[in-house]
């Protein structure tokens, strides 16, 4: 499950809720129980890093020059198997 950041512009309380995607997001702040809270725009925290496919398929060259590397001689770099 995803977490929001939600944040009162009454009282600037902040907080970080676990909802369902599904769910819908609630309105009420926990502490002053005024109708203004509100669900923050955030940046996603995760991170890809290793040796998947982002590093291996697209990181640093372009398709078209891995297609002309990888083909045999015998093939051309428009081949079908390629």
């Amino acid at each position: 499950m995803p977490i929001y950041d939600y944040q009162c512009t009454s009282c600037d309380h902040k907080a970080e809720l676990m909802r369902k995607v599904s769910e819908a997001g609630t309105t009420v702040c926990p502490q002053c129980a005024s109708a203004t809270f509100e669900k923050q725009v955030s940046a996603p925290s995760f991170q890809l890093s290793g040796t998947g496919w982002y590093a291996t398929d697209f990181k640093g060259s372009s398709p078209a020059k891995k297609t002309e590397e990888a083909a045999p001689a015998a093939c051309g770099a428009d081949c079908a198997c390629h």
